[in-house]
């Protein structure tokens, strides 16, 4: 049951190429994997940046040490610190370091009341057990321990899965907008659609909320968390952008970025984690965190967006490039959103150099993500600036739109999950290579698709002029013709 997903360490460690989980036995008894991982830890130790074998390594020791204090007992650090927020909690067995044994015996009663409930498999008396253990921690210390509110804020939170209630209403207002505009069936069925997806948005806002009030900050300090809020800021340009052009077709773009990334979120739950873990010290800035942080992930939202607006696009040129070309507002309706994009994107990494200054005294250092950052704007910015200055048509900006988030998720993703490098390490993690590199190649060819369509129609459209020319030319010579 511990995962081992990389094939180089599996390779190492002589370890089956084909499987990914292993047991916690095994891997405890090899001598090369403890090797590995202390090797590992004084890299961290000394603040030495590690490849991706000792990321892996990191993490698979990490989750057997988990496992491992699962199984003594001494990960369930249940005994709140008497006065200090900064004061770790203990395992009952250490109480005395904070309490006498006069003060803990009502909670001694109700643990020893609870493992016999547990051994008897009576849930009832477990479960009685329990809130009077809780009820007695948090008369222990009443100023550390949390709130009934507070509990039952993030018990709510967990039990409503707002993000999963999201998908479902993301999904049947996509099917329903998707069919209201091919059978162009009048506003009745469009507003139906539209009326879900707000339902939808509100689902993922309430979320989004409840998270921020559980840990009392912005929901953007790993990927998880910049996932769920750049998929939430994808569905809400599309619909700023169809209340001020009242086109659905920035839905349509908007809602399938949306249930993919919300949906890979859910399917990879150990490169993802979505606990609520406490903030690095660098971040421990919410000034900084909200305007830095949450302007760049709005900027990948919005170049989302523009990437989902130019796939219909692209389709559209793919199977008929004469209409496509010849449709201006859908064209100008990409440049608005990538003109959002860029604005938001350049507005954050300025705003970035500024919190790198406040942090580490520097504005700017070549750092692998302020790198990437800058490489994925200029790219843009490119972009704008040759159809502007006509270095290519409305079909260059429409691969472009594609083409270019591929800067974006370098920037976003490929900085923290496959380079692994930099000052940005709060936000580094292992998993979903083989999505990405999917998804990329997939990208890729849908574009060179896209374009050769688009060049075949261009083709014949020549041929077609031409023969034009050459039988009107025949007929003035001719007028039999």
């Amino acid at each position: 049951m511990v995962l081992v997903s990389y094939g180089k360490l599996k390779e190492q460690l002589g370890l089956d190429r084909t499987q990914r989980r292993f047991s916690f036995a095994q891997l405890t008894t090899m001598p090369e994997l403890n090797r590995l991982a202390n090797e590992a830890h004084a890299l961290r130790k000394a603040e030495r940046p590690l490849d991706r074998l000792q990321q892996e390594v990191m993490s698979v020791s990490e989750r057997l040490a988990l496992f491992a204090h699962v199984m003594d007992g001494s990960a369930f650090l249940i005994v709140p610190a008497p006065t200090s927020e900064t004061d770790p909690w203990l395992i009952p067995p250490e109480f005395s370091r904070y309490y006498n044994e006069t003060q803990f015996v009502p909670e001694q009663k109700e643990l020893e009341t609870l493992a016999t409930a547990y051994m008897q498999g009576n849930s009832f008396q477990f479960s009685r057990a329990a809130k009077q253990l809780r009820d007695d921690l948090s008369a222990l210390s009443p100023a550390i321990y949390p709130t009934e509110h507070q509990l039952q804020l993030e018990y709510g939170y967990n039990h409503f899965a707002a993000f999963y209630r999201a998908v479902w209403f993301y999904g049947l207002a996509f099917v329903i907008l998707l069919v209201a505009h091919l059978r162009n069936r009048g506003n009745a069925l469009r507003n139906v659609g539209v009326t879900i997806a707000v339902l939808g948005l509100g689902l993922h806002a309430t979320g989004i909320v409840l998270r921020c009030l559980i840990a009392g900050r912005p929901p953007v300090t790993n990927m998880y968390e910049s996932i769920i809020w750049v998929s939430f800021a994808v569905s809400f340009f599309g619909a700023i952008f169809f209340a001020r052009y009242r086109t659905p077709i920035y839905l349509l773009a908007a809602l399938p970025v949306t249930i993919i990334a919300l949906l890979l979120v859910h399917q990879m739950p150990i490169a993802m984690p979505s606990s609520i873990d406490p903030l690095v010290p660098v971040l421990r800035d919410n000034f900084w965190l909200t305007i830095h942080v949450l302007t760049i992930t709005l900027s990948y939202a919005a170049f989302a967006l523009a990437m989902g607006f130019g796939h219909i696009l692209l389709w559209r040129y793919a199977r008929n490039p004469v209409g496509a070309r010849a449709d201006a507002p859908m064209h100008f309706w990409l440049y608005r959103v990538l003109q959002l994009g860029v604005l938001l994107l350049a507005a954050g990494t300025i705003l970035g150099g500024v919190w790198a200054n406040y942090s580490w005294g520097r504005f700017w250092g070549w750092d692998p993500k302020e790198t990437w950052a800058l490489i994925a704007l200029l790219c843009y910015i490119t972009t704008l600036h040759g159809r502007l200055a006509g270095w290519w048509t409305e079909f260059g900006l429409v691969v472009a739109s594609v083409v270019c988030f591929l800067a974006v998720l370098m920037a976003w993703y490929g900085v923290n999950f496959v380079l692994g490098k930099g000052l940005h390490s709060y936000g580094f993690g292992i998993g979903g290579e083989t999505y990405v590199a999917t998804f990329v190649v997939l990208e890729l060819l849908f574009v060179g698709f896209g374009i050769w369509r688009y060049r075949m129609s261009k083709a014949s459209t020549g041929e077609a002029r031409q023969v034009e020319s050459e039988t009107a030319v025949a007929g003035v010579a001719d007028p039999g013709i």
